[in-house]
């Protein structure tokens, strides 16, 4: 009698409690979801579907209005056997690099000198090169459109030294000139900015430091400025490359301004012939194999801009002595 007196109370605490569904640490992270499960809403309405239907778009024959036709691998032959398709892509690497080399070294001298301790305006003149970060590319088109116009200032300043007028909106060359200036005044000053705020996270003690040890002011920016922005220097780099490869509105606008048609050779980009192809022409399989192979362009300039950018200078903190 006393064992089983003695194993009664045994009995009643083995059995394990039944604990509730709702506890508390579930309920924070159920509250914490619901807060931020906007932003993954309509990134995947606004940003996820749309890639998604984008390839699947790019297997088959639609017009926007009848059935889809099943293609398959069709589309990516027709646009790649499409003499226009690769011009589109040459002029998109030609403007990239006439805009992007430029702007990028324009902008770190910018930066140095908003940095300087000699200028007593640097926030006024942030601000003014900022400025056409925020202005409408529409409108800086138009106004760019008319500079580079037959009859506009810049012919008539090269016409006042002796110079004869080039075709910017017609030329070979002209073309992809005006639209690379149009970019690399929109986004030199914002790349400015951001070199401005890697070279005020630089400590002043380096610099000190080296003029201390005799260095002069080209030395103290090969071997300290440089190096130490070069985190700055690939995010502004890769930026620069992925919105060249984009580049839409500065073509569009402009060559439609001036009377020559966003579809001529001149300075048709990918996104351009994407957009015709598209919208002009109702080939919306063309369209989306033609975006995925832009897609493919910038994965593959963005690794090999990165990995370019990781042997310049080299990370030799990780090899032994």
């Amino acid at each position: 009698m006393a064992d089983t007196a003695a194993a009664k109370p045994n009995s009643v605490r083995s059995k394990p409690e039944k604990r509730p569904y709702w506890t508390e640490i579930r309920k924070s992270r159920l509250t914490a979801y619901t807060f931020i499960s906007p932003f993954f809403i309509l990134f995947a309405i606004f940003g996820l579907y749309p890639i998604l239907f984008t390839i699947y778009l790019s297997f088959f024959k639609w017009d926007a209005l009848g059935p889809m036709k099943y293609v398959g691998l069709k589309n990516y032959g027709w646009v790649t056997s499409d003499p226009t398709f690769w011009i589109s892509f040459s002029n998109t690497l030609i403007i990239a690099l006439m805009g992007t080399v430029p702007q990028l070294i324009i902008a770190l001298f910018v930066a140095i000198m908003l940095n300087s301790a000699l200028n007593k305006f640097k926030n006024s003149f942030r601000i003014l090169y900022f400025m056409p970060n925020i202005t409408s590319i529409v409108a800086v088109t138009l106004v760019f459109s008319t500079m580079f116009g037959n009859n506009g200032i810049v012919n008539w300043m090269m016409n006042s030294f002796g110079l004869e007028s080039v075709p910017f909106n017609s030329g070979w060359w002209g073309v992809k000139i005006a639209i690379s200036t149009m970019v690399m005044w929109r986004w030199m000053g914002y790349n400015a900015i951001i070199f401005l705020s890697g070279l005020q996270s630089i400590p002043t003690d380096i610099y000190e430091a080296a003029r201390i040890d005799g260095a002069n002011r080209r030395q103290q920016l090969l071997f300290i400025t440089l190096p130490l922005l070069r985190p700055f220097v690939l995010f502004v780099t890769l930026v620069s490359t992925i919105g060249a490869l984009q580049l839409f509105t500065e073509p569009y606008v402009f060559l439609g301004q001036s009377g020559t048609g966003s579809t001529r050779q001149e300075g048709v980009t990918m996104v351009t012939y994407l957009y015709n192809e598209a919208f002009k022409n109702g080939f919306f399989g063309t369209a989306a194999a033609t975006a995925v192979l832009l897609f493919i362009a910038t994965i593959l300039f963005s690794v090999l801009n990165m990995v370019l950018s990781s042997r310049m200078g080299g990370d030799r903190g990780g090899k032994k002595a």
